[in-house]
């Protein structure tokens, strides 16, 4: 069963328009949101007329309930049964300081029922309250319709996104990133600036990674906690040919990086690797990552910051996991097509036929032997949502990419994780990525979220944003 979240719900009324239409709302969407497992959080209906927010004293009221549930709360609900109140709505708002995403929803009226006793004019109140929420400066979500029933699948839709919107939004406003190590030498691709993202909420905690390889290098396979991990990393993935004293290492080092992120209450880690681990280590960190990645701990490799970022982000908005993927090869001659590839070190959920295996291109340089713990895997055809978030340091702006495509199961000969992604307008895709200056990583999620990620990054956290394909 998904996790139950929370939303405010205010039910907007006029004086003058038939209480039953406001009774009736107040009932069906506490029993639409139930069946989302959403609970709302509203005020009864002895607390004002009808439960209803009409009066700037029944806004008090509503203001102090949200406040008192302000830690819990992630997005608030605005059900419009009549014209309702937009002084009402916006003080609500205003009052209760919750700074989170705001949803308005208003019911359609019936042909038949446009007398004084059945009419709504829900229509023409909608467009008042955002009139509104506008002067006020607060920011409001549409629904799909302009007017629309709480059990028109439409709306049932509209919901989902916005759920997925609230967690985006408020899952950035706090994240703590782990950086490990330093950016390799040959990689500028992946400088961001720590300043902007903290502007954002957006903490990076570092660390150098001669601390983490020192206290790894100060365990032994006898211990309990490096046997326990071992046991783990075999029955996550299958070690193939991977020698027993790499899996140890694989181990040790997972240990410390467990240890990390729980110290520091850490959601994600982006961590150096090509090539100071195997140089230093003797192993490759990409099964620990992809572990992490699978439990929705995001984990990038490069210390790509604003990678791991991305995928936290599209996390939250799918509630499935991420992965982070070179944009690497044509796919012959197609142009909507490409090959996406690392290393490995993508979560499981993307790779049916994971296996620990070791690291070709790496191992040219550093000794084959060195690069164990890279995952070998194909992703199946799946659907795919894309994009990337970046810092613009010369312009002091965060600024980001997505769209949605597919991944197919198009013939592909290679080694590491790879797949193949089919684009519309890809070519059109490459040239803005490029004309921009974005990095050559991106992150993909099995998912349509592309709608979910702009109404997040555009309209609440207020970055630059491109949707491909609109």
């Amino acid at each position: 069963m998904k996790e139950q979240i929370s939303l405010g719900v205010i039910i907007g009324n006029r004086d003058f328009f038939p209480d039953r239409l406001v009774a009736d709302a107040r009932t069906e969407i506490i029993e639409e949101l139930g069946k989302q497992n959403i609970k709302p959080i509203l005020l009864e209906d002895w607390e004002s007329k009808l439960g209803g927010v009409e009066t700037f004293r029944d806004a008090q009221r509503c203001a102090d309930l949200f406040k008192k549930h302000k830690e819990e709360i992630v997005g608030v609900l605005v059900v419009l049964p009549n014209f309702g109140d937009e002084r009402g709505v916006a003080e609500t708002l205003k009052l209760a300081g919750l700074n989170v995403p705001v949803l308005i929803q208003a019911y359609p009226d019936d042909l038949d029922k446009l007398d004084v006793a059945r009419r709504r004019d829900s229509w023409c109140g909608k467009i008042s309250v955002c009139n509104n929420l506008y002067q006020y400066g607060i920011k409001y979500t549409l629904t799909t319709k302009h007017v629309v029933r709480p059990s028109d699948p439409s709306f049932q839709e509209d919901l989902k996104n916005f759920i997925g919107v609230c967690r985006v939004v408020k899952g950035l406003r706090t994240v703590r990133i782990g950086a490990v190590g330093a950016r390799p030498g040959g990689f500028n691709t992946v400088r961001y600036s720590e300043k902007i993202l903290q502007r954002h909420g957006i903490s990076v905690v570092t660390v150098d990674l001669s601390e983490i390889l020192g206290s790894a290098n100060k365990l032994t396979k006898e211990d309990i906690v490096v046997q326990e991990r071992l046991q783990k990393i075999t029955n996550y993935a299958n070690p193939g040919q991977t020698p027993s004293d790499a899996l140890i290492q694989i181990a040790k080092l997972d240990v410390v990086l467990h240890d990390f992120m729980q110290d520091n209450s850490l959601d994600a880690t982006a961590i150096q690797c090509w090539t100071s681990l195997q140089k230093n280590y003797g192993c490759n960190v990409c099964t620990s990552m992809s572990m992490m990645s699978e439990n929705m701990l995001p984990s990038a490799c490069e210390v790509d910051v604003t990678g791991t970022l991305t995928m936290y982000a599209m996390q939250l908005a799918s509630g499935s996991p991420s992965a982070l993927v070179d944009w690497n090869n044509n796919y012959a001659s197609d142009e909507e097509k490409c090959v996406l590839f690392h290393c490995g070190n993508w979560a499981k959920s993307f790779l049916p036929d994971i296996e620990i295996s070791n690291a070709p291109i790496l191992g040219t340089t550093v000794g084959v032997e060195n690069t164990y713990g890279a995952l070998a895997g194909r992703t199946p055809a799946m659907p795919l949502t894309y994009g990337r978030i970046s810092t613009d340091d010369t312009r002091g702006v965060i600024k980001a990419y997505f769209g949605e495509g597919e991944l197919t199961d198009d013939a592909l000969n290679t080694f590491g994780n790879r797949a193949v992604a089919k684009i519309n307008d890809l070519q059109g895709l490459m040239h803005y990525v490029c004309r921009n200056g974005f990095e050559h990583h991106v992150v993909m999620n099995a998912s349509r979220t592309a709608a979910v990620l702009k109404e997040a990054f555009g309209n609440y956290l207020g970055w630059e944003i491109y949707q491909h394909n609109n």
